[in-house]
Order: structure tokens, then C-alpha cells, then sequence
């Protein structure tokens, strides 16, 4: 049986949204996009570089999926690129339109 590892953004107060740019996730009215940008520091960058050096799979829900899909198979260059589109994708939705980003080596 294999583990599900959680990685999330989540503010002290309980907030668990989109940490990206203007407009990603204003649902329930958060007003505060890219939130996360302002407190990342180094050591937030060795979390993520250890927890992007491993071999894993993306479970996804439809939402973030497209954003994702949107974004990182036409961005190779940029750092955690490979990754993201090396990594098999479970999508958790009945209403996704279409799963087109294949995991690539």
C-alpha cells in the first residue's frame, strides 16, 4: 500500500488556497493571491527542493489540475518543471473536460 504525502500552503489562521499570482483563487472572497511569495525564504526553498528530488505522483483535484496543465508542460525551463510533468497525475473530479498532460521524461 502506498502513502499519500500531503503538500499544501496553509496559513496560521487556517487558510488552505492558491499561494500563486493575482486572480488563481479568489473563491469565498480572498482577496490575498500570492500570499506565500512574501515568506518564502531559504529554508522554505530546501523543503521544496527535497520534497521535488524524489520520484512521486500528483493527486490533484480538477481545479488545480487545470492550472497546473495550463502552466507547467509549456514552462520546461523553469526550476521544478521537470518534475511536475515527469509525475504520473490523478485527477479527482467528475467534471474535468479533458486530461491531456502526460507525464514526459
Amino acid at each position: 500500500m502506498r502513502k499519500i504525502i500531503v503538500s499544501t500552503f496553509l496559513s496560521l489562521d487556517g487558510v488552505m488556497q492558491a499561494p500563486g499570482g493575482p486572480g488563481e483563487d479568489p473563491d469565498g472572497g480572498f482577496d490575498q493571491e500570492g500570499w506565500s511569495v512574501n515568506y518564502w525564504d531559504e529554508r522554505m526553498g530546501q523543503i521544496m527542493d527535497e520534497f521535488m528530488d524524489r520520484s512521486f505522483d500528483l493527486l490533484l483535484g480538477r481545479r488545480t489540475y487545470e492550472i497546473f496543465a495550463a502552466h507547467w508542460p509549456h514552462a520546461s525551463e523553469e526550476e521544478g518543471a521537470g518534475p511536475l510533468n515527469r509525475a504520473t497525475k490523478y485527477v479527482v473530479s467528475t467534471t474535468l473536460a479533458s486530461a491531456d498532460w502526460r507525464p514526459r521524461s
